[in-house]
C-alpha cells in the first residue's frame, strides 16, 4: 500500500513522454546527414597496429620454427 500516488505520477510522466513530439528541423537534419567532410578521403591508420603481431604472422613464425627443429 502507499504506492498509488507514486504509480500515478510515474504513469503521468510516461504518458507525457510517449505523446511528446518536439518540432524537428528536417532541413538541418538533411544538411548534417549529407555533409561531406574532408576526413572521408583520409585513409584509416591504426595507431595500435604496431603493438601486436597479426595471427597470420605468428602462425608463419611457428611454421618456420617447427621446420628448423
Amino acid at each position: 500500500m502507499g504506492r498509488g500516488r507514486q504509480k500515478a505520477k510515474n504513469t503521468k510522466v510516461a504518458r507525457d513522454l510517449k505523446y511528446f513530439s518536439p518540432s524537428t528541423d528536417y532541413s538541418a537534419l538533411e544538411a548534417e546527414l549529407s555533409h561531406k567532410s574532408s576526413d572521408d578521403n583520409v585513409e584509416y591508420i591504426d595507431k595500435w597496429a604496431d603493438l601486436y603481431e597479426d595471427e597470420a604472422e605468428e602462425a608463419e613464425k611457428d611454421k618456420v620454427a617447427q621446420k628448423d627443429d
